[in-house]
């Protein structure tokens, strides 16, 4: 019996380490609440809605949040809860796939200005001022009326104005770091170059850089719905929450549900990446 009491007071006191953990990191907890919701909510999207997000039913339009259509139908028919939840889906890949691809471009344009320094740093440098001379949404729009709308070409405009953003960050890391003494003693025992950034300063950096992908991720919502709107994003009949908006702004004194709901999922992501981005800046943040 003592044996039973003693397992089951240490799960009971791991349980409440972890609840006081989730307590004093309300950031992270919350944050991470939301976006596990949305993504969850995302991928099982066919078992959720129980409607198609495409399906079109003429003699049922612009009908008010009920028991069948809980967040109502837009102009079509179709039912607003389900493209929403649907709408989570590409919400996803906009993020998953514009923060990775400025990731895997800057932060290795940022190392290599760091560790190369003089007129590598310089030209790099130059070209990511460039970028940062046009304002985020800017030059989305620029890109995006050169290359045209879509959802490829979408993530390419946002993935631009990005990626100096992951270049700086990384630069000015790999500046600090390379002058710490583990740092100087790896290059006197004859280290290669690609273990030193490995191993060394990568290493160190993951924390600052996981910070700012979850306060990109916000930033990237935010431009991609933007876009979507003014129609130079993903395109209708796909339920990207920027484009339901923009169709219910021409019904909103007939039937404010068409842009309500939409907007209200793109704040609720943005306020739980930069939620979540803040809490764990708080953690990794050594000096805090």
């Amino acid at each position: 019996m003592s044996t039973l009491t003693a397992l089951s007071a240490r799960k009971k006191s791991r349980t409440a380490q972890v609840f006081r953990w989730l307590w004093r990191h309300a950031g992270i907890t919350f944050g991470g609440a939301i976006i596990a919701a949305i993504v969850i909510a995302g991928l099982l999207a066919p078992w959720i809605t129980g409607h198609d997000p495409y399906t079109q039913d003429l003699l049922n339009t612009l009908l008010s949040p009920s028991a069948d259509h809980l967040f109502g139908t837009d102009d079509y028919g179709r039912d607003i809860f389900a493209r929403v939840i649907y709408g989570a889906r590409i919400s996803i890949v906009e993020v998953v796939l514009s923060v990775g691809l400025a990731m895997l471009i800057g932060i290795p344009l940022g190392v290599i200005s760091g560790m190369a320094g003089r007129y590598i740093d310089l030209v790099i440098m130059w070209v990511m001022d460039m970028l940062f001379a046009f304002p985020g949404i800017v030059l989305a729009i620029l890109v995006v009326s050169i290359l045209g709308g879509g959802l490829i070409n979408l993530l390419i405009a946002i993935s631009l104005f990005a990626i100096p953003v992951y270049a700086r960050l990384s630069r000015n890391l790999t500046l600090g770091l390379k002058r710490m003494e583990y740092v100087e003693a790896a290059q006197a025992l004859g280290l290669s170059w690609y273990r030193i950034v490995v191993h060394y300063i990568l290493r160190n950096a993951v924390g600052p850089i996981i910070v700012q992908s979850t306060l990109t991720a916000g930033t990237v919502i935010l431009a991609a719905a933007s876009l979507s709107f003014l129609g130079l994003g993903v395109q209708p009949p796909m339920p990207e929450w920027g484009t339901m908006m923009s169709d219910g702004r021409n019904f909103l004194g007939i039937n404010i549900y068409l842009s309500l709901f939409p907007g209200l999922a793109i704040m609720l992501t943005v306020l739980g990446f930069n939620v979540l981005g803040d809490g764990l800046r708080d953690l990794l943040d050594k000096r805090s």
